[in-house]
């Protein structure tokens, strides 16, 4: 486990490279990121390669010890290049091109740009092939940030038209598949099917589901054609990309088939804001599950140990507000990515930029070249870390399905502004947590049967295969429950011809007679095992055949009808829960799941924003709230870092597992 930092000497004169390199030395840093935006720096003219201000800052690095990651830097093309090839630029879906002056103004699909990015990629491959100071490559830089990964241009529509046949074989096969005879809207070839361009009403729904299939798999190709050229140099080196917080329009999942392992982008304090009323807590150091969550994703889609490629240093441009973090959280957000099975978590940036974009967004250095608020904590953490010994690899028990087709189809047809994939999975997620429960965040076809219980949140485009998977799962033994909105539509984004949910109907033992898009203002009680609750949004009135049910509204129109049920299905059982519940309730429904299934779990939910998160038999306690708290542990429970009262933003570590653990709110502190 280890610490590095983004570096940016471009940015800086020469005379200043080689103190910059021993001062990463003396904060610890094992790692560096170079290069993600200096392609005008490295080709400053057509073939005219200028590649001896890296190699020099590279040697440095080198000299000292310090590993490099280069990064390919096709997210900023130079200005010469838009000027020889301005068909490379994208276009909203209005027409208006996204003009140079910003970044990330390519289109994946323009071959005049996948032919320039093989020429850079390829002399860079070649350049540094033999270099040993090189471990590593991060392909281009955060896929489809600022809202780039879909463009709506020629390029784009003639591909697409392409991947529509290779998908569906021929135009009468696409007609039908989609269901094209709603408003006059069949095809006579695939040349004539456009992107979702500005038009008066809304598209075709499966058009925009496979619109956004094609422009995801574009991206694939693109990050696979970079992974193969750098691979054919040197197949000793790591490839990564760095992908972004809950980003909904590129399946991760897809992209991490052509790399060694996944990495993100954590600026926790922006994300708070970005969801909206964010704590006093948040504000500071952020939701600590919300985070996790990425960690979780990004470390299961590629099965592999992860990395954080930018972490949060201090104030930040990009949100609304810019409150500096809490003392501590920096450190903090190391050791959390670190027990969710990171293996390096690299600070962005060393310093901070006097120029561009980006000034206002911190470094470990001020503009003045004096350390800022991040140093301190960012090497207390590098030390720490360094101190630790191998904390092995990350077991759960659990897992969360999660994928992007699912996300992209109901956020098209939400049916309510309320309804949004993200949130109601991460609900879940975050009771799990809540829990001290280690989760997994994998695709609905990945192997289940190394899982004792599955949460299936919405799994709203189905088939018969899929529907016999999570059969054979639930019948081996396995604790599955299933959310609404599932079983409703099939892979072509088509309702099915048959009550929800589907295929799924024998296993969960009931059907759907009605949904409604309840308004916040409607009484929205229902009654579980007992106890009564509530729930939002969204409410399924169930028709149980062979389940039995454990849950009843209790309020409004739905009154008395059946909302949750349970139903054995050969040596396990499935339960299926008909709306969105308030968070007692969801804490309700995971407990009783984790107990069907024998996971052990904490006796008692956790402090909000307090967690505990196992990996290789140690335990991080991580406290992003401001009052301290109290671990009460058995007596021979050893300390590794920290003790038993953990203060405010701060951590312990002990060895030993997650349910030999108590923790709590210090109330003498309160």
């Amino acid at each position: 486990m280890s610490i590095g930092v983004c570096y940016f000497p471009e940015h800086w004169p020469s005379e200043r490279w080689e103190q910059d390199v021993e001062e990463m030395v003396e904060a610890g840093i094992e790692y560096v990121r170079m290069s993600e935006f200096a392609w005008a720096q490295l080709e400053p003219e057509r073939d005219e390669f200028d590649f001896e201000w890296l190699d020099t800052v590279v040697d440095h690095l080198h000299e000292q010890d310090i590993d490099v990651v280069l990064c390919t830097p096709t997210a900023t093309p130079p200005r010469w290049l838009v000027d020889d090839h301005p068909d490379i630029l994208q276009e909203e879906d209005d027409g208006t091109k996204r003009e140079f002056g910003s970044r990330r103004h390519y289109c994946f699909n323009s071959e005049s740009y996948r032919l320039e990015t093989a020429r850079i990629v390829d002399e860079l491959g070649e350049h540094f092939a033999d270099h040993p100071g090189v471990v590593g490559w991060q392909i281009d830089n955060e896929f489809g940030c600022h809202g780039t990964l879909r463009c709506y241009c020629n390029d784009c529509s003639a591909a697409f038209s392409e991947w529509l046949e290779d998908r569906h074989g021929d135009i009468e096969a696409l007609n039908d598949n989609w269901g094209t005879d709603f408003w006059s809207q069949q095809y006579d070839r695939f040349e004539q099917i456009q992107p979702p361009r500005h038009t008066a009403a809304w598209h075709h729904p499966s058009l925009l589901l496979d619109y956004a299939r094609f422009t995801s798999d574009s991206v694939v190709e693109f990050n696979a054609l970079q992974a193969d050229l750098l691979n054919d140099h040197n197949d000793d080196w790591f490839i990564t990309h760095n992908f972004m917080d809950h980003y909904p329009e590129l399946d991760s999942y897809d992209v991490c088939e052509s790399l060694d392992f996944a990495s993100w982008d954590s600026y926790p304090t922006g994300f708070a804001q970005e969801r909206g009323d964010p704590s006093t807590d948040e504000l500071l150091v952020g939701d600590l599950d919300w985070v996790s969550f990425n960690h979780d994703l990004y470390r299961s889609a590629a099965d592999a140990p992860f990395w954080v490629m930018e972490q949060q240093p201090g104030d930040i441009n990009w949100p609304p507000y810019s409150p500096q973090p809490a003392e501590g959280a920096v450190r903090l957000w190391a050791h959390h990515a670190m027990s969710h099975g990171a293996e390096s978590v690299v600070y962005f940036r060393w310093r901070r930029c006097r120029e561009g974009q980006e000034q206002y967004h911190a470094g470990l250095l001020d503009a003045d070249g004096s350390k800022a608020r991040g140093y301190e904590g960012a090497s207390e953490a590098a030390s720490e870390l360094v101190g630790l010994p191998d904390p092995g690899e990350v077991s759960s028990s659990v897992a969360v399905l999660h994928e992007y087709d699912n996300l992209w189809a109901v956020d098209e047809q939400a049916n309510t502004p309320d309804f949004e994939y993200w949130e109601h999975l991460h609900g879940y997620y975050a009771v799990l947590r809540r829990r001290g429960v280690s989760v997994d965040v994998v695709e609905p076809t990945a192997a289940l049967d190394e899982y004792d219980a599955v949460v299936a949140p919405t799994l709203y485009l189905i088939n018969e295969e899929r529907a016999d998977a999570l059969e054979s799962y639930v019948e081996d033994g396995g604790e599955l429950l299933l959310t609404l909105r599932s079983g409703v539509k099939d892979r072509h984004n088509k309702l099915l011809n048959a009550s929800a949910p589907g295929p799924l109907a024998d296993l969960v033992g009931t059907t759907v007679d009605e949904h409604e898009a309840q308004h916040p203002k409607q009484e929205q009680v229902v009654e579980y095992r007992g106890e009564t609750y509530g729930y939002h949004t969204w409410n399924e009135r169930l028709s149980p055949d062979s389940a039995t049910v454990v849950g009843t509204y209790a309020a409004g129109s739905p009154d008395g009808l059946a909302a949750i049920t349970e139903h054995e299905f050969g040596a396990g059982s499935a339960v299926y829960c008909g709306l969105w519940p308030d968070e007692d309730l969801t804490d309700r429904l995971v407990d009783d799941l984790l107990d069907r299934a024998g996971v052990e779990a904490l006796s008692e939910p956790l402090p909000d924003n307090v967690r505990v998160t196992e990996r290789g038999g140690k335990t991080w306690v991580t406290n992003g709230t401001g009052e301290s708290v109290e671990i009460d542990a058995s007596a021979d429970a050893e300390f590794l870092l920290g003790e038993a009262t953990v203060p405010a933003y701060d951590l312990s570590i002990a060895d030993g597992p997650v349910t030999g653990l108590d923790v709590k709110v210090d109330e003498s502190q309160s």
